[in-house]
């Protein structure tokens, strides 16, 4: 039984049906709000968004118990929060971190897409670069 089949199983169908659909919206969001962290004029509306994004995400996997996708969206946020408070543009490496976490979360959409089990988490949460 795949990810989706077990929160449908768990939860009402209709929870389940928005994540999905907002979870995909979102993933599909950001990489270009990633990239424009590395623009003075665009950074802070981006963090702002990508903060929100992310705050969203660890609400809806806390919610619906999804322990992988709750844990990079936590450690995401924290470092987001950290990131609100500096002013831009970000460095190439803490770019290329929030790339490897989109590219986690978009495995994970496509994990529930078909139903799969979720991919194990590839991204490094322990090693974060510099803003």
């Amino acid at each position: 039984m795949g990810i989706t089949s077990q929160l449908r199983n768990e939860f009402d169908f209709e929870i389940v049906d928005e994540f999905i659909d907002h979870y995909t919206l979102m993933c599909d969001s950001m990489e270009l709000i990633i990239l424009n962290l590395e623009k003075v004029d665009r950074y802070t509306q981006s963090v702002n968004e990508l903060f929100r994004i992310f705050h969203n995400i660890k609400s809806a996997s806390s919610f619906l118990k999804i322990e992988p996708l709750m844990r990079v969206s936590v450690v995401t946020e924290n470092r987001l929060e950290t990131a609100r408070a500096m002013s831009g543009p970000a460095s190439r490496e803490f770019v290329d971190w929030l790339l490897q976490i989109r590219d986690q979360c978009y495995a994970w959409g496509q994990d529930i897409e078909h139903d799969s089990e979720l991919s194990p988490t590839f991204v490094d949460l322990e090693t974060i670069p510099a803003i």
